[in-house]
């Protein structure tokens, strides 16, 4: 019997295998219960584009300061810094790689 993270890991893997067939950058989101985290990777996977986290401490004096990473309307924050973020390093198209999270929630918000 597989425990959650180990399912949650066999979903990302079948993800990143499709992706990497398409060589477009990756869009890939990890999310904690308090912190949400939003990473660009090159089409080849060699190399970081973009970061970006509610645990940058400019983000969160932006989103209040009190812990508030968590939440829907923080990822939607992250959503649009990471945005911003990839078109400066030049990225206009991107794969959505949910890391075996569903599609629900903070990783929809921020999508």
């Amino acid at each position: 019997m597989l425990t959650k993270k180990q399912q949650r890991l066999r979903r990302s893997r079948q993800t990143r295998i499709r992706i990497a067939m398409q060589g477009v950058a990756r869009l890939t989101v990890n999310r904690t219960n308090l912190h949400i985290y939003a990473t660009v990777i090159s089409g080849d996977g060699s190399k970081v584009l973009a970061t970006v986290s509610t645990a940058q401490a400019d983000v969160r004096t932006s989103l209040g300061g009190s812990g508030k990473g968590g939440s829907a309307a923080a990822a939607t924050v992250i959503g649009k810094l990471i945005a911003e973020k990839a078109k400066a390093a030049g990225v206009e198209k991107v794969a959505f790689d949910r890391a075996g999270f569903a599609y629900h929630g903070r990783v929809k918000a921020l999508a």
